[in-house]
């Protein structure tokens, strides 16, 4: 990863995460990052279903929008801002791939690619931009720019992900099974195999998009397709709950806000 050079007289490492507009990388990041990657997938589909397709888009597309502007307005890290934000970017994301499958018929073995090819390039931007990656290095409004681009091709690329190996016979929950035992490859990779900490935290912020949504929809798709059966709403609904206990918890506590520099 690389160091940011500041001219500032202060240590890099307290100014780069004193303007931060990002979380640090917890337990919580990544248990809250699972979550709303499902709460987004079952909120999408059960929007689409209540609304129509094109009310629930213009909808999400809506809220979106304004999530962003939240965010980017704000100052610092607010917890229920930048999760309310990564809601959004969830289910907008959903909303845009399966835009691409079922209003446009682009299969999924094509709009993955195509995804990851989009993402691909949002780094590509982003590192001849400002020579790194990394999310603590979130202080600038062309950085944070790129950071959201990113962020909402991971949300689309890991729907599209999900939804293909869903469909090529793993079904919901083999494809859980699948992304579940593909997170850890990064971790591994990192601790024990030189992987450097950008890639194996991109690699794992994609994964968690088709592992929370294969879940979600796996407690909430019926019998016939091998689901629980739960429904989308009460799915939807107790993913939120949890989501907002968690923001709630960090808000208050403002665990991932506060960390000790790192140089």
């Amino acid at each position: 990863m690389t160091t940011d050079h500041l001219t500032h007289n202060r240590p890099a490492g307290q100014l780069r995460h004193a303007a931060s507009k990002v979380p640090e990388v917890t337990v919580y990041f990544w248990i809250i990052k699972v979550l709303t990657t499902g709460m987004g997938e079952t909120a999408s589909d059960f929007l689409a279903h209540w609304l129509g397709p094109i009310p629930a888009v213009a909808l999400g597309g809506i809220a979106l929008v304004a999530a962003l502007a939240m965010q980017f307005t704000a100052r610092r890290y607010v917890a229920w801002i930048y999760w309310t934000a990564i809601v959004m970017v969830s289910v907008f994301g959903t909303m845009a791939a399966d835009t691409l499958h079922v209003g446009l018929g682009v299969p999924y073995m094509i709009s993955t690619p195509l995804f990851m090819v989009a993402l691909a390039a949002v780094f590509a931007l982003w590192y001849r931009s400002e020579g790194t990656l990394s999310i603590h290095s979130i202080h600038t409004r062309r950085r944070e720019t790129f950071y959201w681009a990113a962020v909402l091709a991971t949300f689309a690329l890991g729907t599209a992900a999900g939804d293909l190996t869903a469909t090529i016979g793993l079904g919901y929950l083999g494809s859980a099974v699948l992304y579940a035992a593909a997170i850890a490859v990064p971790a591994v990779a990192h601790r024990w195999g030189g992987l450097n900490a950008v890639t194996a935290f991109w690699s794992a912020y994609v994964i968690t998009r088709p592992l929370g949504a294969s879940i979600a929809d796996w407690m909430a798709v019926g019998h016939s397709r091998g689901g629980l059966n739960l429904g989308l709403g009460p799915v939807t609904l107790s993913w939120a709950v949890a989501i907002f206990g968690f923001v709630g918890y960090l808000s208050a506590t403002r665990t991932d806000a506060h960390s000790t520099p790192k140089p």
